[in-house]
């Protein structure tokens, strides 16, 4: 039991250091690590990853915003939408069975994986607000707050591909707005399960507190790689998690 705690500790820094580095994939490893390393069953590590996830976004978020990095304008429209989605999600997540909870996540992985390492036009020196019509922006985050709230993650993977894709931000800049949109729905998300669900607190805190070390290193790694890299690496990243998590649930479904 021991050894377990060291390593989900341990792993807890690599949350981190994703969230403040690529502004998600915070619960893309958090969900995995609790299930696979802690033990946790779907129904408890996601609501556990959401607290996890949205506490160190929250510190992230400030170290971005002190480099004046965040649009708060599109992130707050972005992340009140995404709230309302991520508790009908969360409420969602606690009716349907574990591995179609898991399978469900690998499978958004991977097309915002494949979306992020394909690419698109290159962004341009503004952050793209003025080309993002409102209803766009309302519309796209009550569907990543859906998903997210239903499958445990922040969203992260599905925001930043949004704003660098749809309203063409620079990494940087969506990176950073992401962790705005994750604090918010992370804690809807939560709230959602909260009404059925149970979890460890004193585990969770234990965690979060750990992966908010990670993040500060994440953020300095943040404002020293290039933008098209950042993108790229983030996309293949969540195609690597996402197989591994795909075939996982496979392999727990064979006879």
């Amino acid at each position: 039991m021991e050894f377990t705690l060291v390593l989900t500790l341990f792993l807890a820094l690599f949350i981190g250091i994703s969230l403040g580095l690529l502004g998600g994939g915070g619960a893309i490893l958090a969900v995995p690590v609790l299930t696979a390393v802690t033990g946790l069953d779907a129904s408890h590590a996601i609501p556990t990853s959401l607290l996890i996830v949205g506490a160190t976004s929250l510190v992230s978020l400030g170290l971005h915003a002190a480099k004046k990095r965040v649009n708060w304008q599109v992130g707050l429209i972005f992340g009140l939408a995404a709230m309302a989605g991520a508790f009908l999600g969360g409420r969602l997540g606690t009716l349907v069975p574990s591995p179609v909870l898991m399978l469900s996540f690998a499978a958004v992985m991977l097309a915002a994986a494949f979306a992020m390492i394909r690419g698109g036009r290159e962004a341009k020196d503004d952050d793209g607000s003025s080309r993002l019509p409102i209803l766009k922006i309302i519309l796209v985050g009550a569907a990543v707050g859906l998903v997210s709230g239903f499958v445990g993650a922040g969203g992260g993977f599905l925001i930043v591909p949004a704003l660098t894709l749809l309203a063409r931000f620079p990494m940087r800049t969506a990176v950073a707005t992401s962790l705005l949109v994750i604090t918010m729905q992370s804690a809807a998300g939560l709230q959602g399960y909260l009404v059925s669900v149970s979890i460890d607190w004193a585990l969770a805190f234990a965690v979060a507190g750990i992966a908010v070390l990670g993040s500060f290193f994440g953020f300095w790694l943040a404002g020293r790689m290039p933008d098209r890299g950042l993108r790229k690496g983030f996309g293949w990243f969540v195609l690597v998690v996402a197989l591994f998590v795909a075939g996982g649930e496979f392999i727990a479904l064979l006879p």
